[in-house]
């Protein structure tokens, strides 16, 4: 009985953490953390899609804070999503958020990405080998920025 109450806890609490990393409800001890206005307000513009409120934003808080790697990232994001992207601002502020912190993982995610927009297989692959590297399990900006190179590889001339 007492091997059965066991696993019972270790399934569940697995299927928890799963269920957070899927995008549901963290656990407390993440929740307690403070929420960033700029980063909400930024994402915010980025779910309209308002794209140059977004990189307003982003700008102002990249401005305020130059030492936190979110707001580079986010503001690399708003420029490379919206119209005519300055592609050189964009590597500019992926690569300092990633300087900052050699971890992001959403800024490897991105970083690839962009390398995509300019034909840079090569250089988006190595993006995809970090987060292999960065994540024990595959995580979402893995899955992603792999799904994004079988789109562009799928779509080269043979």
């Amino acid at each position: 009985m007492r091997n059965l109450l066991i696993h019972f806890l270790a399934v569940a609490a697995l299927g928890a953490g799963q269920a957070w990393a899927a995008g549901g409800v963290p656990p407390e001890s993440a929740r307690a953390q403070p929420r960033d206005p700029a980063t909400e307000a930024i994402q915010a513009a980025i779910a309209k899609p308002d794209w140059a409120q977004a990189r307003a934003l982003a700008r102002a808080s990249v401005e305020k804070n130059p030492s936190n790697p979110d707001y580079h990232n986010l503001y690399a994001y708003a420029i490379r999503k919206g119209a005519n992207p300055e592609m050189d601002l964009v590597f500019k502020h992926y690569n300092e958020a990633l300087r900052l912190d050699p971890q992001h993982r959403g800024a490897q995610e991105y970083l690839g990405e962009a390398y995509l927009m300019v034909g840079n297989l090569a250089k988006a692959k190595e993006q995809l080998k970090n987060l292999d590297e960065l994540c024990f399990f595959p995580c979402r900006e893995y899955s992603l920025l792999k799904q994004a190179i079988f789109d562009y590889e799928a779509k080269q001339p043979k």
